[in-house]
């Protein structure tokens, strides 16, 4: 049975928190506040999403949704080892968290604007600002508890 609890979302024009009904997501939705629509279908996505220096702003900076970033590299070992938790991370936390991948060697502004020195490196993105970066990788638990302070 799928989870009945209302879901958190941002609004892109004011900031504001609107929660939405479960069975309400998917459907467009209208800000509390300044009125404006909320369009929740993309939000489902239990895959994360590629980030590109070019996107990064538009689905990062700007999501109504508190954002986990995965930095990662082909290049990387343990890289490959955490991509698996990551997945499962965002098929866990569909809905309530923004998972992105950011292959740092394609996109060299990201790993500069962050002074990304190894991979694997996690960021932690709520209301466009960065609140949390950390080298290595962690478990789905571990993420879920780092994540629940911006849900």
């Amino acid at each position: 049975m799928e989870n009945q609890n209302p879901f958190t979302f941002r609004c892109a024009n004011c900031g504001t928190r609107n929660r939405i009904p479960a069975a309400h997501v998917g459907k467009i939705g209208k800000c509390g506040k300044c009125g404006s629509q909320l369009e929740t279908r993309e939000f489902l996505t239990s895959e994360p999403i590629m980030v590109t220096d070019g996107n990064f702003e538009e689905k990062i900076l700007k999501s109504p949704l508190p954002a986990l970033v995965f930095c990662w590299a082909p290049w990387c070992p343990t890289c490959g080892a955490v991509a698996p938790i990551i997945d499962e991370f965002a098929r866990t936390a569909k809905g309530r968290v923004r998972v992105g991948k950011v292959n740092i060697d394609s996109n060299p502004l990201i790993s500069s604007r962050f002074s990304i020195m190894s991979v694997p490196f996690l960021m932690i993105f709520d209301n466009g600002q960065l609140k949390e970066s950390m080298p290595g990788g962690m478990q789905r638990h571990d993420l879920m508890m780092k994540m629940a302070h911006y849900l």
